[in-house]
């Protein structure tokens, strides 16, 4: 098992602690596109991600995937579905071979949540996740789609070159036609430049439409 004292939640635990800890969880490895649960799903244990990257989306009534996020590790995933008692109000699927830490909820509620220090991570990851929610809303209200783009490349350059441009403009929430127009748009400006097979982001000429 991965040494628990590796995961920021847990490098304060007793060895005891870590033996409870232990006794209630498992680590599980996923493939490429395997999903780690369905939307509407009741939720059973609260997943850490520990390698690889996932994806969280909703389906619209037309059976359109709106991308909401990427996680990387490490980092809780849908942890609000359990404290909330909620079904998973979206999905979630690996992009790349991944490795996730599940712990039986109930047992870990009543065992660790009255750790303060626990308590307060978990408090900071709610808080991050309520970043998350702002970003979308002021993304689909606020900002155009060219706003949109600057931003996301401004913001998650790794993730411009990790990720294909459809994947890209479904996060944003616009057509892949549109990504790739803004795309040109921005290489005739010099905002993207192409040496060789890199591609060179002048982050300072992004801001403006920031």
């Amino acid at each position: 098992m991965v040494d628990a004292r590796d995961i920021y939640l847990f490098r304060h635990l007793s060895d005891e602690q870590l033996k409870k800890l232990r006794d209630i969880s498992f680590i599980k490895d996923y493939r490429r596109g395997e999903l780690l649960f369905y939307e509407d799903e009741e939720p059973k244990y609260l997943y850490i991600l520990l390698e690889g990257t996932i994806r969280v989306y909703k389906t619209d009534l037309k059976g359109n995937e709106i991308t909401l996020h990427y996680f990387h590790p490490v980092n809780m995933i849908a942890e609000v579905a359990n404290f909330e008692n909620m079904p998973y109000p979206a999905t979630a699927e690996f992009e790349t071979e991944g490795k996730v830490l599940a712990i039986d909820y109930e047992k870990f509620k009543n065992e660790f949540l009255k750790d303060p220090e626990i308590a307060f991570n978990v408090l900071k990851s709610f808080a991050y996740k309520i970043r998350i929610l702002n970003d979308i809303i002021i993304q689909n209200l606020m900002m155009d789609a060219v706003s949109r783009v600057a931003k996301f490349m401004y913001e998650h350059e790794d993730l411009f070159r990790e990720l294909k441009h459809n994947k890209i403009a479904s996060l944003l929430n616009i057509t892949p036609e549109t990504f790739s127009r803004i795309l040109k748009k921005f290489k005739e400006q010099g905002i993207l430049e192409k040496k060789g097979k890199d591609v060179i982001i002048h982050r300072e000429k992004l801001k403006k439409y920031i």
